[in-house]
């Protein structure tokens, strides 16, 4: 039973944020010509290790000679693509717009972070347009594949946004990249910010837009910015533009008080969203609505709410007295998966939301729990001690042809399907440490991120290069929110006003 509150507490989902409108103003090629598109944003808030560390495959640096010069002069043979709507600034006079898919160097398993300019950005308040660049900054520089440069360091002074940079002051300090923008306040109360993204070594603009949002989305505005300069220079989607929801503690140990909070993957903006009325656990948000799945402890008897975060109107789905894993939301958002305790064994079951109606999905003599889905939703991966330890299978989505995949040393437990569908991360157990690690879903290149006193509960971002987890450290009373990347080398404390867990990662809210 114990085993099975432990599990109670773990879980994965992806997030989905409320959304606003935020119109982008594209330049076009041809003089003259705006074209402006609307794209739909959630809007901010209040602003307020271990050995065993694997080489990622799909951080493959280019063949020698390559980096950021490198792979421009392979694009260079290509043709040139035509300017982008719904937000592309057409180059200034002198530049000329690439190709993306750029990636730093890797060697012996270390990625070379790109080296990248990011001035302070221009505009009649000091203050806020240097607010927005710093975030660009430090969005960059904690992904660990960006090394943001000194600007004490820049010889160049910029004073204009829309000409053509002076590129040997930028090779002089050995930048491979320069972003430079500008923000004000419109004549309708908005804020507008403009950036352009060039490649210095090759002196071609690489991206450009603008953008026009409310004023208390400058921040969203700022993750925007570094999810487009994070794709154009890696060819992969950025994650900045996103949002964590989590369970917030205060309080002593023995008496904690557990409340729902949101927050921006950076920490900022932190939200509550319950009252600590009652024992809250794992929140999960459907990946295609505003609701957060989340389960709740009344009477010591486990309950399913949805809580629809725009209104605060909160459903019950139902009452679990047997249920030993919060439940998790297919990709379509239709369903959820759980696990039912009954007489000593936990079977996975399968609800339709719109239905109620449950369907068994595993019959066997074991516990069978920790269910997640796979992207294209035709599997789930599940934890399951069938065959006498903790370990990991994965079954058809009608719950036939469960195997096992996973068959190193220790008990595997709380899997997640990486929204790629190209790994899966779990927590494992082993002489006495939490790891958190992934391996490919036919159970091949099992590695190891990083390892705690007590590790759990990974969370993929929406790009499936980055994972999220709460730690407990040895004698300091409370979790925790941390990442780490999938080469295990960049790992970061995601600060919280408090204690923190059972992170999920939503999904890009642009």
């Amino acid at each position: 039973m114990q085993k099975l509150m432990n599990n109670a507490l773990l879980s994965c989902l992806f997030v989905l944020a409320p959304r606003r409108i935020i119109r982008v103003v594209s330049l076009a090629a041809r003089p003259g010509l705006v074209m402006i598109a609307w794209l739909a944003v959630a809007v901010a808030g209040p602003d307020p290790a271990f050995a065993q560390k694997g080489i990622d495959d799909s951080y493959k640096g280019p063949a020698p000679g390559g980096g950021l010069a490198g792979q421009l002069r392979k694009l260079e043979a290509q043709p040139e693509a035509p300017p982008q709507e719904g937000g592309a600034l057409a180059p200034p006079a002198g530049g000329v717009l690439a190709g993306g898919g750029l990636r730093g160097t890797q060697t012996t398993g270390n990625l070379e972070p790109i080296p990248i300019a990011i001035p302070e950005f221009l505009g009649e308040d000091p203050q806020l347009s240097v607010a927005v660049s710093n975030v660009i900054v430090a969005d960059l520089e904690r992904s660990g594949l960006f090394r943001p440069l000194d600007r004490a360091s820049f010889l160049e002074v910029v004073r204009d946004v829309n000409a053509v940079p002076r590129f040997p002051d930028w090779r002089q300090i050995r930048a491979d990249a320069l972003s430079v923008g500008r923000i004000w306040r419109g004549g309708d109360g908005k804020l507008t910010s403009e950036f352009r993204l060039w490649d210095v070594t090759a002196g071609k603009q690489l991206a450009g837009q603008r953008f026009s949002a409310p004023e208390q989305s400058w921040r969203r505005v700022a993750h925007i910015i570094a999810d487009q300069i994070y794709e154009r220079l890696t060819g992969e989607k950025g994650y900045f533009d996103t949002r964590v929801v989590f369970v917030d503690e205060t309080g002593p140990k023995e008496k904690r008080v557990k409340r729902l909070a949101i927050m921006d993957q950076d920490g900022a903006n932190v939200r509550l969203l319950s009252k600590g009325e009652e024992i809250v656990l794992t929140p999960r948000f459907s990946p295609t609505s505003q609701e957060i799945a989340y389960m709740s402890y009344t009477r010591d008897q486990p309950h399913v709410f949805l809580l629809d975060i725009e209104t605060g109107q909160r459903e019950k789905v139902g009452e679990f007295p047997g249920m030993t894993f919060a439940p998790r939301f297919s990709p379509d958002g239709q369903r959820i998966l759980m696990s039912l305790q009954s007489e000593g064994d936990s079977s996975i079951y399968e609800m339709d939301l719109r239905t109620r109606q449950t369907r068994r999905l595993t019959s066997v003599e074991a516990i069978d729990t920790g269910p997640c889905y796979s992207p294209d939703g035709r599997s789930i991966v599940f934890e399951s001690d069938r065959e006498g330890t903790q370990q990991l299978y994965v079954m058809s989505a009608d719950g036939s042809g469960a195997h096992r995949i996973s068959f190193g040393e220790g008990r595997y437990s709380t899997p997640v399907w990486s929204p790629r569908g190209d790994y899966i991360a779990f927590t494992k157990q082993l002489a006495g440490r939490f790891l958190i690690g992934v391996m490919r879903p036919d159970g091949s290149g099992e590695r190891v991120l990083t390892e705690g006193f007590h590790n759990e509960g990974p969370t993929w971002a929406p790009n499936g290069r980055v994972l999220m987890f709460f730690r407990e450290l040895q004698g300091q009373g409370g979790a925790r929110i941390y990442s780490v990347d999938l080469t295990g080398y960049n790992e970061r404390q995601v600060a919280t006003p408090s204690y923190a867990s059972d992170p999920a990662w939503s999904p890009l809210l642009n």
